[in-house]
């Protein structure tokens, strides 16, 4: 499902949202979206790179650094996510962002989150609907404009979704 409707609100209109059922447990889904060192896994280019720091997450204001690579950011670059939802197996979610020069996380207003659910459409009780945020409604509207918020369409974020399954279901074996 994608939001963005005349009518939605303005928050709701900066706002992607997709999601699919995964052949796995929400357990099984959450460890790998829990461990950085995945994430480069779970997306479908190589904008995302190896984990600077490849600890699990464990709880809401962790911070875990990512190498990056894209063109139009000049190449080579790092983000650090400060995890802002956690709910073991449940939700996942994180602000990205960049130190200043002072050593604080300025981050940019947009989030990636995470939304897992039990189900069992097959009797096995064994399958998990993940549901992939990306929002950017508290990116100051100049921001937006010089970034070209969002980065990319609603594809991107099923092509995640689909890349999250094959590592869930690659881990499983």
């Amino acid at each position: 499902m994608t939001t963005g409707s005349p009518h939605a609100s303005a928050a709701e209109a900066a706002r992607m949202r997709r999601s699919r059922t995964l052949k796995a447990p929400p357990a099984a889904v959450f460890a790998v979206l829990a461990d950085p060192a995945e994430h480069q896994h779970t997306e479908p280019t190589d904008w995302v790179r190896e984990a600077h720091d490849a600890a699990p997450l464990t709880g809401v204001g962790q911070i875990f650094g990512m190498h990056m690579f894209h063109v139009n950011a000049g190449g080579d670059y790092r983000m650090d996510n400060r995890v802002i939802a956690f709910d073991q197996d449940r939700v996942l979610a994180w602000e990205p962002g960049q130190y200043d020069d002072a050593g604080r996380l300025d981050t940019g207003g947009w989030t990636w989150r995470y939304d897992l659910a039990p189900v069992d459409d097959d009797g096995a009780g064994a399958g998990t609907a993940v549901t992939l945020t990306y929002d950017w409604s508290a990116v100051p509207e100049p921001l937006r404009e010089t970034l070209g918020l969002p980065p990319f369409g609603p594809e991107f974020l099923d092509d995640s979704l689909a890349a999250l399954a094959s590592r869930v279901a690659d881990r499983g074996r």
